[in-house]
């Protein structure tokens, strides 16, 4: 049985950049992974930057893990090993599943570009009542890389054999569970 549909299904999928040094305006990592997503089909649910700050970060992202509209939430940054870097410890909190493969597969990809400095990424990923949560790093080159390499395919319901679409909640699979 193939979990892939023979027709492309937008998401709701919302961007969160990490950062005790950007603006929106000068977020070029969270651009692109809006223009990536909106290039792709999907629907640009919110854009938010906030501090590297854990718990801004588990009440902004538990805000979408919580909306039934929101399937699919992109954070950047704050994933490396400096003081700040807190994101895999505000997050991996939420998740009721982690995806293992995600960071495992981002460092291998990783490793082509920018060799053994991919070990310092702490790329992780999970399920969250039914909302995926990628994290990445937040260079430019690390969200171009993530998306276009594995996010793109991935969220995208055409790709065979499997993709996240069925493990996803869509708004009318809340109405029918609340």
């Amino acid at each position: 049985m193939s979990h892939a549909a023979k027709e492309f299904t937008p998401l709701n999928i919302a961007v969160l950049t990490v950062s005790d040094s950007r603006t929106l305006e000068q977020d070029t990592s969270g651009q692109v992974l809006v223009d990536r997503l909106t290039e792709a089909g999907h629907t640009l649910a919110d854009r938010v930057l906030i501090p590297d700050d854990i718990y801004q970060l588990r009440a902004e992202v538990s805000r979408w893990i919580a909306d039934p509209a929101v399937q699919v939430a992109l954070v950047t940054g704050g994933t490396g090993f400096t003081d700040r870097d807190s994101t895999p410890e505000a997050l991996l909190p939420l998740f009721d599943k982690q995806v293992e493969g995600f960071g495992e597969l981002f460092r291998q990809i990783s490793y082509q570009e920018i060799g053994t400095s991919t070990v310092q990424s702490r790329a992780v990923a999970g399920l969250a009542n039914r909302t995926l949560v990628f994290c990445m790093p937040g260079s430019t080159n690390a969200c171009r890389t993530a998306w276009d390499k594995i996010l793109g395919e991935q969220l995208d319901a055409r790709t065979r054999p499997c993709n996240f679409i069925p493990h996803v909640a869509f708004a009318k699979d809340c109405e029918s569970r609340g």
